[in-house]
């Protein structure tokens, strides 16, 4: 049933002009359905898209909000970096990073806010 279907991302902001500022101008994501006052849909890889909508409950989640499939971790860290990007040190006993990056057994991954603080994540199999 819903495995059949699609499935998108909602990242919820407080700002719409702010937000379409990091998520246009500083990840470069091109919009692509508009509604004035309300959001912004934003496409990505392989058909996939999330949109990016006013609500209070905006940065509320302490868990990640989105994450994207990346080919090569360390080059993608680097190159937000270069933008601006903070990404989140963890040291806890499930989980720490080294320079922003976690790795795994079966993968490597960074986490970043968003200027409303959703948390936002970068995964890369191995």
């Amino acid at each position: 049933m819903l495995n059949e279907s699609p499935v998108y991302a909602y990242v919820p902001i407080s700002n719409i002009e702010r937000g379409r500022h990091f998520y246009e101008d500083v990840l470069e994501f091109k919009p692509q359905m508009q509604i004035p006052n309300v959001g912004v849909t934003y496409q990505s890889a392989n058909e996939t898209a999330f949109f990016m909508y006013l609500s209070d409950g905006a940065g509320t989640n302490a868990a990640s909000t989105a994450f994207w499939m990346v080919d090569d971790l360390e080059k993608t860290v680097t190159g937000l970096k270069e933008r601006g990007i903070e990404f989140i040190e963890y040291d806890t006993p499930r989980m720490k990073t080294n320079n922003g990056i976690f790795e795994s057994s079966g993968s490597k991954a960074a986490w970043f806010k968003d200027p409303d603080g959703n948390v936002l994540a970068l995964i890369q199999e191995l």
